[in-house]
């Protein structure tokens, strides 16, 4: 048998019957088809089992949760659960992955007589009370469905002595972090901690350094590297492309099953319905469906009754589906390291995976923090029929980032861009592309309020010429054909500034000293005050009463 030896020199075991493991455990994992251990296996478990705390860094994909299913089963497998005080709590930042964890201990530990427990939202809570009533010697949670029961009064978690923080990195970006330092202020200060994530950043080793005592730290495949086994592409188009970029994907690739990967989860909404328009069998999840709807969805995925799931990244962890063959990026991830963890999806134990991202020019940035943190550009592909752009480097940020004014922002190259609609002027910018000749706003109003004040109640007549090149500046395209609107057409789109009536008087378009306004009754008073008909008087009467009270 040939020995492994890890980067500081330490003999790693290469089978599972050297790492210290039972009789029991050792014949489930022999049913599960397992022989070798993983490399953080291999590290891990000897550890876990001699009771130290473990900082632990791993590729998705590689084995971590059974690195600490195994040797807990071996630890709890003495001793006996009291009622709503579990023994053992394993947090996870989605659902998926508590219940996959959920399934590993089933398989693992079906030799020991072992009650667990999976609290997450979406599930009856009675029927999850029920459980905890009875006792259980692993509870397996959410941070927030834990902090509900615990509120309520369900659970008590004085009695824990093995916690284990997986995904510690997810959930950092999920934001969970605050519910689990409040967790874990609630738990015994004496006890196991065994912490896992995929990286090690700065605010990873923080919480570290807060919840472990004296860790081993174990690195192994750090998820910063791309695995090995995975094709990778990139194809760089107009957003408006994408689509017709990834079905002619699909078509062309052998694609047995496949993640399709979005950044919003509207985004998956559309995208799904859009391939089951043209005839795909695709299934979409993301954090808006019910509980109920994702199992249903993953139960299909996994049998293959659909080859297609459109998700966001709720699914880029936590989720083996064996044999998946693709992965598409059809929105690049914001953060370079969700990159890897969506491609680990593909090109697991061994076997050979695909994965194309399709990126639009705005989206240089994360493309080129992603090829940073990878160690190697993603070989460019291009689409027959669709035209291949460079990327902007300088650009802010493609579809699905929030940016500020995206719509004013100039259009990069290609015909997708051409193909947009024109922006709407606004008032002020039509104005500025009046013509030079235009007379000023000011004489115009002096003009009106002199012929006011000769012709007391001059009546309709056409406006004056000289106005014409204003109102058809400041009147958009589109609504030159529009029938004019009176004074119930007020509040809708283009507001009460800028407006022109039948007489060609705007708002506030009057001197000071003007006192009287003939047959239209400003909009300032008739937004104050809503006009009243008056029986019985004429309009010289209402005037002459008005001016005799002044």
């Amino acid at each position: 048998m040939t020995e492994n030896t890890s980067a500081e020199g330490a003999i790693i075991p290469t089978g599972f019957d050297e790492l210290g493991l039972g009789p029991e455990v050792l014949r489930a994992v022999a049913e599960s088809g397992y022989t070798t251990p993983t490399p953080i296996q291999a590290q891990a478990i000897p550890f876990v089992l001699m009771g130290r705390d473990v900082l632990g860094c791993a590729q998705t994909g590689t084995g971590k949760t059974a690195s600490f299913t195994l040797p807990m089963i071996e630890i709890l497998a003495a001793g006996r659960a009291k009622a709503r005080m579990p023994r053992s709590l394993i947090l996870c930042p989605t659902r998926e992955l508590a219940a996959q964890v959920a399934e590993n201990f089933d398989k693992y530990g079906k030799y020991h007589r072992l009650n667990k427990a999976l609290i997450i939202g979406g599930e009856s809570m009675s029927d999850q009370v029920a459980l905890l009533d009875r006792g259980v010697d692993v509870l397996i949670a959410t941070p927030g469905r834990l902090l509900d029961m615990f509120e309520r009064g369900r659970i008590l978690l004085n009695d824990v002595k093995v916690l284990v923080i997986d995904e510690a990195d997810r959930m950092l970006d999920m934001g969970f972090i605050p519910d689990v330092e409040r967790i874990v202020s609630l738990l015994p200060k004496i006890r196991q901690t065994l912490f896992f994530s995929a990286t090690l950043g700065p605010e990873i080793r923080r919480l570290a350094d807060a919840f472990l005592m004296n860790p081993k730290e174990i690195t192994a495949s750090p998820g910063t590297k791309a695995a090995a086994t995975v094709i990778q592409g990139l194809a760089i188009v107009e957003e408006i492309d994408k689509r017709e970029t990834l079905r002619h994907l699909i078509r062309i690739e052998n694609v047995k099953s496949a993640f399709i990967f979005c950044n919003r989860k509207r985004d998956v909404d559309v995208l799904y319905k859009s391939l089951k328009k043209h005839g795909m069998d695709a299934v979409q999840m993301h954090g808006d469906m019910a509980q109920s709807a994702r199992n249903e969805t993953l139960d299909k995925f996994k049998k293959g009754e659909a080859r297609l799931m459109v998700c966001s990244d709720v699914a880029a962890r936590g989720i083996d589906v064996k044999e998946v063959s693709h992965v598409f990026n059809f929105d690049v991830p914001i953060h370079a390291e969700d990159y890897v963890h969506r491609i680990g999806r593909t090109g697991r134990a061994g076997s050979e995976g695909h994965s194309f991202t399709i990126a639009t020019p705005d989206d240089g940035k994360f493309v080129g923090a992603i090829e940073k943190l990878i160690g190697g550009p993603i070989p460019r592909i291009e689409v027959e029929g669709v035209p291949a752009l460079e990327l902007d480097m300088n650009a802010r940020g493609g579809r699905g980032r929030g940016r500020k004014g995206a719509k004013d922002e100039a259009p990069s190259k290609g015909r997708g861009r051409e193909r947009a609609a024109p922006r709407e002027p606004r008032h002020e910018e039509a104005a500025a592309e009046a013509p030079q000749h235009e007379p000023q706003p000011a004489p115009q109003r002096q003009v009106r309020s002199e012929t006011r004040r000769d012709a007391p109640r001059p009546e309709p007549r056409p406006e004056p010429r000289r106005e014409e090149p204003r109102r058809e500046a400041a009147r958009s395209d589109h609504r030159r054909d529009e029938p004019r609107r009176g004074r119930d057409d007020r509040g809708r789109r283009g507001g009460r500034r800028g407006r022109i009536d039948e007489l060609g008087i705007g708002e506030m378009m009057h001197d000071d000293d003007v006192i009287g306004f003939g047959d239209h009754l400003p909009d300032f008073m008739a937004r104050a005050v809503p006009p009243i008909p008056l029986r019985g008087s004429s309009r010289d009467e209402v005037e002459g009463e008005g001016e005799g009270e002044e």
